[in-house]
């Protein structure tokens, strides 16, 4: 079956024609998947490639509304926009090229892939957070964890590489790219994860700010320090790398090269190294074991300097240090029999969305 995949950044756009495990054909934007320059490029793609037998929509939350990849009908399209607030930044613009997407091609069944879906089972003591029973209720607050698409295609690369089944593995895994999160992976299930009830929370990103203390917060919020907007928006697109460095960057390849003489780059860097080490030695609590640890995202797959900085601090897991820089294809960049193989695996949530519409088209109804 030839799916179109649709995967909506904040402030990118990536389309892509899967048949079998190809994507040959391809879209990427660095716009606003809402924006009218997005809207006039996916129509003028659309109009020059071959109309696809389905078409599959990354969701980068779907609450309690989607919690499987599920076919998208008018019923579901409404219940989406309930949740769309969930994640403010990826959501509506998310809804609106959906929709786009369905009046230019109706007759092509569409099914929503959520990024929650990964951790739709995580256990209870995982997945609450200590607040009042009653909000919680009330509110659905739980921790959904995000980035499952990538994580299910990075399981399954690691079950390749590593030649043990999912089922037999426990596994940390990093994605580290624009939005960062660990996960811990015991026996093919996610049964920790960084990021919780919206993707702000967890290690530092490019310009999202990750955990911060909520006391802090309130304290800004009090005595006209900061409007809720400003709070909003000083969270989301001025802390993180960006915060960090001084508005120099956001991209780790700028504050790397900048480091040796910028020391607001330099500590951009150490801290965020420094909490993505911290988080993945406390997700590895959550296992028996750990078999190996895999780096995906962007700069899990393409920034050595980063994971050797985030190894460099792992030796009480059994981690070492790197012996190779980048790859051209995935697999392990460590030494020959480390006692934990270090894994690198380029990002391909294209492919593990056009698994999933696949599957969920191939069940009863679907």
């Amino acid at each position: 079956m030839a799916v179109l995949t649709v995967n909506a950044g904040s402030g990118s756009l990536h389309l892509a024609y899967v048949d079998g495990d190809a994507a040959d054909v391809r879209l990427d934007l660095s716009q606003p998947p809402g924006s009218a320059e997005a809207a006039r490029a996916v129509a003028d793609f659309v109009a020059a490639s071959p109309e696809p037998e389905a078409v599959g929509h990354r969701l980068v939350h779907g609450g309690d509304a989607v919690r499987r990849p599920a076919v998208l009908d008018e019923r579901l399209r409404g219940r989406l926009h309930q949740v769309a607030h969930l994640a403010p930044l990826h959501l509506p613009p998310a809804l609106t090229l959906i929709d786009r997407l369905r009046e230019r091609l109706p007759e092509v069944p569409h099914v929503v892939c959520p990024d929650t879906a990964f951790h739709a089972d995580l256990p209870a003591v995982a997945a609450t957070y200590p607040l009042p029973e009653e909000w919680r209720s009330r509110w659905g607050l739980r921790r959904y964890g995000f980035h499952g698409l990538s994580y299910a295609y990075a399981l399954r690369r690691a079950e390749q590489l590593l030649r043990r089944p999912a089922a037999d593995l426990h596994l940390v895994m990093a994605h580290l790219g624009g939005g960062c999160s660990v996960c811990a992976v015991r026996n093919g299930r996610s049964v920790d994860t960084s990021m919780g009830f919206t993707p702000l929370e967890g290690v530092p990103m490019s310009t999202r700010s990750g955990s911060v203390d909520p006391g802090l917060l309130l304290w800004l919020l009090e005595d006209g320090r900061l409007s809720r907007e400003e709070l909003s928006d000083g969270l989301s697109h001025r802390s993180g790398l960006v915060g960090l460095s001084g508005g120099r960057s956001g991209d780790t390849r700028v504050l790397v090269e900048a480091a040796p003489r910028d020391s607001a780059a330099a500590l951009a860097l150490d801290v965020f190294i420094h909490r993505v080490r911290r988080e993945i030695a406390a997700e590895a609590t959550s296992l028996g074991r750990l078999d190996a640890l895999v780096f995906t995202g962007e700069i899990g797959w393409d920034q050595p300097e980063v994971r050797e900085g985030v190894c460099a601090g792992l030796a009480p897991l059994g981690v070492r240090l790197p012996v190779l820089g980048n790859r051209a294809d995935d697999g392990p960049v460590s030494e020959p029999n480390a006692p934990v193989p270090v894994l690198v695996v380029e990002p391909r949530e294209e492919l593990q969305i056009a698994v999933e519409t696949r599957a969920a088209l191939a069940e009863p109804g679907g």
